[in-house]
């Protein structure tokens, strides 16, 4: 299925959740947030949210500096 990850489109299967397409964007441990259609996804919940055809996902890393 289809999905927009950070402003691309993206190809998920059809089982991909939060979780999934944020380990495809980056291996950081901590310091990322998700946003599913314009709404904040607890981490903790990464794993239990599916994504659906047409889902906008952002995911966002911080970074330091200054």
């Amino acid at each position: 299925m289809k999905i927009t990850l950070n402003g691309e489109p993206r190809d998920v299967p059809e089982d991909a959740s939060v979780a999934d397409a944020v380990a495809a964007v980056t291996a950081a441990p901590s310091g990322v947030a998700a946003a599913l259609n314009d709404e904040v996804v607890a981490r903790s919940a990464w794993a239990a949210t599916r994504l659906n055809e047409a889902d906008r996902l952002e995911v966002l890393t911080a970074v330091q500096g200054g």
